[in-house]
């Protein structure tokens, strides 16, 4: 099994910053993958935000999420703490949501694990 808990989300005003974490820990040793962060609202589909794979491959699901011209999100990570980083710039209400974590186990058969999400709401 793997542990996945996301930290760093709050209150912050329109055009603010937050940098989210993302901690995968298995006791089992497991050999984390690719890891996604997600984002939620009520009643909407959950949103891919951006992944980035074990050798540092990122991919955001919407252009205007990335890093890069007028993009706003960064995502990183750190292999050696098993740690994931999403970076959020220039926030805007429309932001607002559960921003979810997940860990992928690579193998023959390729397993998902989730974070509860933290919170982000952007509002003055």
């Amino acid at each position: 099994q793997v542990q996945v808990r996301e930290s760093g989300g709050g209150l912050v005003q329109p055009g603010g910053s937050l940098k989210l974490s993302c901690e995968a820990s298995s006791a089992d040793g497991y050999i984390i993958g690719d890891m996604a962060w997600y984002r939620q609202v009520p009643g909407h589909f959950r949103e891919l935000v951006a992944s980035i794979t074990q050798i540092g491959t990122t991919d955001y699901g919407d252009p205007a999420f990335g890093k890069s011209g007028n993009r706003r999100f960064t995502i990183s990570r750190d292999n050696a703490k098993n740690m994931g980083y999403l970076e959020l710039d220039s926030l805007e209400p429309e932001d607002t949501a559960v921003y979810l974590c997940k860990a992928v186990v690579p193998g023959t058969f390729t397993r998902n694990f989730w974070g509860q999400g933290t919170q982000v709401t952007v509002s003055s």
